[in-house]
């Protein structure tokens, strides 16, 4: 008979429920079996004692990369799941970035196929468009029968605009969204970070806050043509988040993600980065941090508040990581050879709850991003996932809020080392990971655990 798994005495946040007390969880057979105030189970139970704790449905990313196949040397989709574990994901969806791209059902399966033996739950992405080339669409309902969730060109925008309405008209008959990255290649050439002074002082090629803004607005216009439903990718400008209120307001189907490095890092990192010593300093006398650099590029800070405003009042749907692990060769090197990314399933939780501690943010709204938010969002998964109900899967976090720590790039479980946290000091951390009722994670004291 299978063991049964009983945690008492966390403080329990599910946003979906309105769910924000001291109770217990009762888990068995996959399924949450209870939720309550003082649960008893003596037999075949294994016990957690999570007081001063805080008990979460397990976290959602519906935006990384698994870089398998093709890229294996960057992350693997092993890799992948144990660093979404290690960060309390219990979901995540993989980009179709890959070689060949996620563009048929043939490569869905074999993602689908890679995930079963994982412990967390890998959902599929495919490619909207053959070879994510922005030419022709690829066959959505087979992607769809087989288990894709949506569909993206991940990294290149639709920028052909009758091409991108056709995509609409076509995934809105499937109910998922089309996840577009937004960007108008045409208004700069070789871009590398933020167009602005720190641009200008290391002579690189910057990256304009319009060039986002105006595909936010074509595909806002897009979405109210067709009533197709847009995703908009790792938001970065005050600008696009004002445009997307107004969508909002206007009743458009439109929902968004920010990432947590967007919501607590500037351009500034570029040049302040943890990581400017050493190896950095000796490739480039301005020590630039190339770790800093990803695509849409860290902003301004009048930028960041607007997307903090922008996630708070929920304008901004959920918090996606974006997580883009990258070998090191492919960082340690000039900025213009640099590869775009930060790799950071597992430091999102102690980057968002920075905003927490900062009283920037609410603890109740940033578990709901990670969880009921994306969890809406997958209307073509059939999983009960995102939040603490009987019945619903048995995925859980378990983290410390306050609990101290330094991220050390060497002790990431994913491939990806480049992340431009390495050194800085964070609060809040996962302790227990629990998916479908197995514990898949685990950094809590045996003293804590009974059987």
């Amino acid at each position: 008979m299978t063991k049964r798994l009983l945690i008492k005495g966390a403080r329990v946040l599910c946003p979906a429920n309105r769910i924000d007390s001291t109770m217990d969880i009762l888990l068995e057979s996959e399924k949450i079996k209870d939720v309550g105030l003082n649960l008893n189970v003596t037999e075949n139970v294994m016990t957690i004692d999570a007081s001063g704790l805080i008990l979460a449905p397990g976290f959602i990313d519906l935006h990384c990369h698994l870089r398998e196949p093709g890229f294996e040397h960057k992350e693997t989709v092993k890799s992948g799941s144990a660093a979404a574990i290690k960060g309390g994901f219990t979901t995540i969806c993989a980009m179709p970035n890959t070689d060949p791209v996620t563009d048929d059902a043939t490569s869905i399966q074999f993602l689908l196929d890679k995930a079963k033996v994982q412990p967390a739950r890998v959902l599929p992405i495919g490619s909207a468009t053959k070879n994510s080339e922005g030419k022709e669409l690829t066959e959505m309902a087979e992607m769809v029968e087989v288990g894709a969730v949506a569909f993206s060109d991940d990294g290149h925008p639709i920028a052909n605009d009758m091409l991108m309405r056709h995509a609409l008209e076509y995934s809105s008959a499937l109910g998922v969204p089309i996840i577009d990255h937004c960007e108008v290649p045409s208004l700069f050439t070789n871009g590398q970070i933020n167009e602005g002074w720190i641009a200008s002082r290391l002579g690189l090629q910057g990256i304009p806050s319009a060039a986002e803004e105006q595909m936010v607005d074509r595909n806002i216009g897009l979405a109210k043509l067709t009533g197709g439903w847009v995703h908009l990718a790792h938001v970065s400008t005050k600008g696009s988040v004002e445009s997307i209120r107004n969508a909002k307001e206007l009743g458009i189907n439109i929902t968004a993600e920010v990432t947590p490095h967007h919501l607590t890092l500037t351009e500034d990192a570029i040049l302040h980065g943890i990581n400017q010593e050493g190896a950095y300093k000796a490739l480039n006398e301005n020590a630039y941090n190339t770790m800093a650099k990803v695509n849409p590029p860290l902003r301004t800070q009048a930028d960041v508040e607007a997307l903090i405003e922008g996630l708070s009042d929920g304008t901004i749907d959920i918090i996606a990581t974006d997580h883009a692990p990258h070998a090191s060769i492919e960082k340690l090197c000039p900025m213009q050879e640099a590869a775009f990314g930060i790799s950071n399933l597992e430091t999102t939780l102690a980057s968002a709850l920075s905003l927490v501690h900062n009283k920037k943010l609410s603890l109740n709204r940033m578990i709901e991003s990670v969880t009921s938010s994306p969890a809406a969002l997958l209307k073509a998964s059939n999983n009960k996932i995102g939040q603490l109900t009987k019945g619903f899967s048995a995925d859980l976090t378990l983290f410390d809020l306050d609990a101290d720590w330094i991220v050390d790039v060497d002790q990431f479980v994913s491939k990806g080392k480049n992340s431009p946290l390495n050194g800085e000091k964070m609060k809040g951390k996962v302790v227990l990971t629990v998916y479908k009722g197995q514990i898949v994670y685990s950094n809590i004291s045996k003293d804590l655990v009974s059987k």
